[in-house]
């Protein structure tokens, strides 16, 4: 259910149908009240025929209207070239006027009533109050709009958090495969809040705030409903952008608002999911602050430090950007405790993997351990979609189960996209394109520190042209320099091959060039690999742009230190092109064969890449390729392991 009041809707609904219900009682009115009572309209002259002929009984003046009825039916003829029978009628004096109608009426001993015309302007009121009416249901309805979630005309301060009962919450930490570290610490949140006398009776102070931290789809909002199970308590979940509004002050309204429900059903958990909508640090930015944000963030401060120590109201919130938060945030007595869910191991993701495919039916060749050492660097969501892909796809081929060629596809258009079944290269650019990714294979199977090839492609998917998939054997969190200096001969491979067979180079080296640089870059300034700049990190933490910090930090080196580096970082560079170049040259047999088999076959396995080099030390089996493991903490796994060439390459 939500915080706000339930009757919100109920009460907006009723609005609208009143002012419906209005304006046709008044549209009636108008059509029906305001006019004359009933009867055939004719024309006067045709009134006269029939009073000459004596057939009038009875008439009503009202004003210049006759409304009257004749002894017998009459007839009149319609434009449309029929007759229509009347006795009731209805006229209307000419402007001139008719003086000797009343002598005609008497003679006749026709009944005459008269009626005194109304003075109230009826019609300029309706007229008047139907714009004013429409406007207002107008207005309304474009208000109802404004506010997110629709909690009717007068609830637009009250909190928009989801309240997940106790008993309507089943989630538990059994449904949350991997961050075990995590999960140790949120037992402790457990504990206090099923028997908080244990932790008062021993002084100690369980915190207040608990902030996870971690990379998007790694299970953070996930951990938080499973404490909620664990725990048996209600759960508020709201995001931090439910906060803002485009009315003042509404963002702090609906933090008091939501703490004030959470002790009313104490124990409780409140849970902030994207906590940096709102925290991120007051008064920064090239623009100066949000008033609204800032005192959104000022009242949530001002709730967290206002708990009293009984009330048991823990406070859980989740993001993937601390670095900007405000520090008042993570200050001890707000969320002084901090847990990181990272990404998961190999022993995780098949956890994860075994969870996820509980009610999926998957065929007896899929081993979902060989699925998880394959997949380094895939988060919980990448897993969850990577199964949900295919299933989908089984169905499309009408499978009975899911096949390792279903999960091998699924993972594909994951990473790659859809095959673009339109795009035909010509002759030229299929040749060009089959060297440049058989020279990215041939140095990575030659190499020895390099990762095994998985498969070879030059199948366009999405954005890229061509692929060349590599299957890091085990996870890596250390990266050493013999390892690194293999990887950037193997992402230079392709730039080589260009200029050994045709002496030039293409624009489907710009994913490959960009690789290279950020990788020898990080060596030279952060890990102090560089022949001039050993044991010396130069890197500095990257300012957040957007809150106007990068711009007040100044380069902590000098202008020769500047070009030193830039030096040393085209040498690392150059040296890993001419290791390419020396590793295609003295393999330049299967170099050939290898471009002549994807020309041919169009996609290559691994296995028949490694016998063309004559080295089965890192062949490997046909498994789902990966995204692979990063070449530093800091780079994604796109940049690292799969080599795609750009769109824009003329390959």
């Amino acid at each position: 259910m939500t915080g706000g009041s339930p009757s919100g809707a109920g009460r907006g609904r009723l609005i609208i149908w009143v002012i419906f219900g209005t304006l046709l009682a008044l549209w009636a009115y108008s059509y029906w009240g305001m006019g004359p009572s009933g009867g055939e309209r004719i024309p006067y002259s045709e009134f006269r025929i029939q009073l000459q002929n004596e057939n009038v009984e009875r008439v009503v003046v009202e004003g210049n209207t006759i409304n009257g009825e004749l002894k017998s039916q009459a007839s009149k003829s319609t434009p449309e070239g029929s007759s229509v029978e009347y006795q009731k009628f209805v006229t209307y004096l000419p402007s001139f006027g008719d003086e000797k109608l009343m002598e005609r009426l008497e003679a006749q001993n026709v009944e005459v009533v008269t009626e005194p015309q109304s003075s109230f302007p009826w019609g300029l009121v309706i007229m008047g109050l139907l714009p004013v009416l429409l406007l207002f249901g107008v207005g309304y309805i474009f208000l109802r709009r404004m506010q997110s979630q629709g909690q009717g005309l007068f609830s637009v301060r009250q909190s928009k958090a989801q309240l997940y009962d106790k008993d309507e919450e089943t989630t538990t930490f059994g449904d949350v495969a991997g961050a075990d570290s995590a999960k140790e610490e949120l037992r402790e949140i457990i504990k206090f809040l099923k028997d908080p006398q244990r932790f008062e009776g021993l002084g100690g102070k369980v915190p207040r705030g608990v902030l996870l931290v971690g990379p998007p789809g790694t299970g953070k909002t996930l951990l938080a409903r499973a404490v909620a199970g664990e725990a048996d308590v209600p759960f508020f979940s709201v995001s931090g952008s439910d906060f803002m509004e485009m009315f003042v002050g509404v963002g702090a309204s609906r933090v008091r608002d939501m703490f004030e429900e959470a002790k009313e059903t104490s124990p409780a958990i409140i849970f902030i999911d994207e906590l940096d909508s709102i925290g991120r640090k007051r008064g920064a930015g090239l623009g100066g602050g949000n008033d609204e944000r800032e005192q959104t963030l000022n009242q949530l401060l001002s709730e967290l430090d206002g708990f009293e120590e009984n009330e048991g109201i823990v406070v859980m919130a989740a993001t993937n950007r601390p670095d900007i938060l405000d520090s008042a945030l993570t200050r001890p007595g707000r969320f002084d405790r901090q847990i990181t869910v990272d990404l998961p191991t190999q022993k995780a993701r098949h956890e994860i993997l075994k969870i996820h495919a509980r009610n999926k039916p998957l065929s007896e060749e899929i081993d979902l351990e060989e699925i998880a050492r394959s997949t380094p660097g895939f988060s919980g969501a990448d897993l969850e979609n990577l199964l949900n892909e295919a299933a989908l796809l089984a169905g499309r081929h009408e499978h009975t189960s899911i096949r390792h060629s279903d999960v091998e596809e699924a993972r594909d258009k994951v990473m790659m996209g859809l095959k673009r079944e339109g795009m035909v290269l010509d002759e030229d650019e299929k040749q060009l394109l089959a060297y440049h990714e058989a020279g990215h294979a041939i140095v990575a199977a030659d190499l020895p520190h390099a990762d095994p090839i998985h498969k070879v492609t030059i199948v366009p998917r999405g954005q890229a042209m061509g692929v060349t998939q590599q299957l890091p054997e085990k996870d890596k969190y250390l990266y050493r320099l013999d390892y690194l200096l293999d990887r950037l001969a193997v992402i230079m491979g392709g730039r080589a091959a260009e200029e050994i067979i045709f002496n030039t180079a293409t624009s489907g080296a710009e994913n490959d060039l960009k690789q290279v640089r950020k990788m020898a870059r990080k060596m030279v300034l952060d890990w102090g690999m560089g022949e001039t700049f050993k044991h010396i990190s130069l890197g500095e933490d990257q300012g957040n742009v957007f809150l106007g910090e990068e711009l007040a930090k100044g380069r902590e080196y000098s202008d020769q230190t500047a070009r030193e580096v830039d030096e040393e970082i085209r040498r690392i560079t150059e040296d890993a092109f001419q290791r390419a170049v020396d590793t295609l040259n003295e393999n330049r047999d299967a170099f050939d064969r290898l471009a002549a088999m994807l020309i041919e076959r169009e996609e290559v396995p691994g296995k028949d890449v490694l016998q063309l080099v004559g080295d089965g030390a890192k062949e490997v089996e046909h498994l789902p390729a990966t995204n692979g493991e990063v070449a530093s903490g800091d780079m994604t796994p796109d940049e690292a392991d799969v080599l795609q060439e750009d769109d824009s390459s003329d390959e």
